[in-house]
């Protein structure tokens, strides 16, 4: 665990000393600060429960982007440096090193969306908030972030540089979220199972009505556990070439 906690601080603090950290922080922001003018509350008179619905909608998709864009450097950027060899004659392992980067960036986006807090709570001065919907919300937006940063630590772990460790992992994603649309134009049960692999939609529909049901967590979970595990696979069958 110390190796682990070892590498998340280093590589948070290479965040927060690279610009690449702060434009993506800075850009998420914005994204969202306008979304939630524009589309959450000037869309006319609307439910406070509306408003924060369109307002976690606009916030997974900034999370997601993120993610990709971010994850891209935590093993490519390593290898493009050759300082993946240098990780690898250390007394770490391969698991230790994909756990404590993926770490270090879920707790970077994890400071940056509870920064957006301000913005659902600005609907106290013309209505009323419901705090359990705002913390399922932001605890979807969390497990979605979550998935998507193992998605690209992955991707990350496959590509050589880091330009094809982004497109690598925004296909993966891409085809994640639109995987409702193909369950649309198929019969059940294959539909039924499309519709049950799709990362966004229902999976976070229901957190953003402020719904917390057990399956979508776990889902989220096990997402998350998948492709970290692929990533641990993946670095561990590189090392031996």
């Amino acid at each position: 665990m110390s190796n682990i906690w070892l590498i998340a601080t280093r590589e948070l603090r290479s965040y927060l000393r690279s610009p690449l950290g702060y434009i993506v922080a800075a850009a998420m922001m914005l994204i969202d600060g306008l979304w939630f003018q524009v589309k959450a509350l000037g869309a006319g008179p609307r439910l406070s429960e509306d408003v924060l619905s369109e307002f976690f909608y606009g916030a997974s998709g900034t999370t997601m982007i993120a993610a990709i864009v971010l994850s891209m450097k935590l093993i490519a950027q390593e290898r493009e440096r050759h300082t993946l060899v240098l990780l690898n004659t250390t007394p770490i392992r391969d698991s230790e090193i994909v756990l404590g980067k993926y770490l270090s960036l879920f707790i970077f986006l994890s400071i940056v969306n509870v920064a957006t807090l301000y913005m659902p709570l600005l609907i106290k001065v013309n209505g009323r908030v419901s705090g359990g919907q705002i913390v399922v919300g932001y605890l979807g937006i969390l497990l979605l972030g979550a998935a998507s940063i193992a998605i690209g630590i992955f991707a990350s772990t496959l590509a050589k540089t880091q330009v094809v460790a982004v497109i690598v992992g925004a296909v993966i994603l891409a085809t994640m979220v639109l995987l409702w649309m193909a369950a649309k134009v198929t019969e059940p049960p294959i539909s039924d199972f499309l519709a049950s692999l799709a990362i966004h939609n229902e999976r976070q529909r229901s957190f953003m009505i402020g719904v917390l049901r057990l399956e979508n967590v776990v889902y989220y979970l096990m997402l998350s556990y998948f492709f970290l595990l692929a990533a641990i696979k993946t670095l561990e069958a590189r090392r031996w070439r």
